[in-house]
């Protein structure tokens, strides 16, 4: 099975990569940006062409919420623009297409566990922009949606990374503690696409490391795990960060369907947390 990855040097596409690289019987092909800048739809279906996939996962994207919020011409050029380019990229070999999406498609104000039934209604200008790529996604033949949440790595910029070089910086860190969700580790991820890649999955899954926490939780659950003593985490709402973009309260996922597709959920996340943070 030859598999493209579209944004192979991110942190979950660096986590497919590396995946995919030991496995028998199939071929991993990286797409950087440097190969295809999802601007330049020309380039994408060119990339596409040549390489002549079986699957293609797509997780590339403008993921800085807030310049999103400011940039919404950018922000809709790569998010959709980008999307539906790699889609009839797709369509044109006769491949199939894999879209990571986003918890920030829901508004938040669900009280308990989005569905993939659940009627998106995004807050801001990336959750509307992932949405549209969804719809784009879904009109391909076969074509598979997973929606995750707060995805960590040990690649690039990540919050526990930040978190820990504040702490480094200061003894007080705020974080905010009315939004709730799953951080999502992209090695657990990146081993649940090819789940449901071998299993011809299609539709919307949604897939997230299992419980939740608060940005607040999260921050102290950092700290805890490299043994800084000595930095007070203060909580903090949304509405005194003040950032450009609204986040929804509560991003939790139902990853029941995923489990059942899998045989099992993902861990903890506190524990993919763990075991992330001994790399760092």
């Amino acid at each position: 099975m030859r598999i493209a990855v579209i944004g192979a040097e991110g942190g979950l596409g660096g986590s497919l990569m590396t995946l995919l690289a030991g496995r028998a019987g199939v071929e991993a092909m990286p797409v950087t940006r440097k190969d295809a800048d999802l601007a330049d739809g020309a380039a994408v279906t060119k990339v596409v062409s040549r390489l002549r996939p079986d699957v293609v996962v797509h997780c590339a994207a403008m993921t800085a919420v807030d310049q999103c919020e400011t940039d919404k011409d950018l922000a809709w050029q790569i998010n959709v623009e980008g999307t539906r380019a790699v889609a009839d990229a797709v369509r044109g070999v006769g491949a199939r297409l894999v879209y990571v999406s986003t918890d920030y498609v829901f508004d938040g104000a669900k009280d308990g566990f989005y569905t993939p039934d659940d009627a998106p209604r995004p807050l801001n200008v990336y959750g509307v922009t992932k949405r549209e790529g969804e719809k784009i996604a879904l009109q391909t033949p076969g074509g598979l949606v997973i929606r995750t949440s707060w995805l960590f790595s040990w690649r690039g910029k990540s919050f526990a990374r930040t978190v820990l070089e504040l702490a480094r910086k200061q003894s007080e860190i705020k974080m905010v503690n009315d939004q709730t969700g799953a951080p999502t580790y992209s090695k657990d991820l990146a081993a649940a696409i090819l789940v449901c890649i071998e299993k011809n999955a299609n539709g919307i899954l949604h897939v997230a490391n299992a419980g939740a926490c608060t940005w607040h939780e999260y921050a102290k659950k950092v700290l805890t795990c490299k043994g800084i003593a000595g930095v007070t985490v203060t909580p903090i709402t949304s509405n005194e960060l003040n950032r450009p973009a609204r986040r929804p309260k509560n991003s939790r996922l139902d990853c029941s369907a995923y489990a059942a597709l899998a045989g099992r959920p993902l861990r903890p996340w506190d524990r993919a947390l763990e075991e992330m943070l001994e790399t760092l």
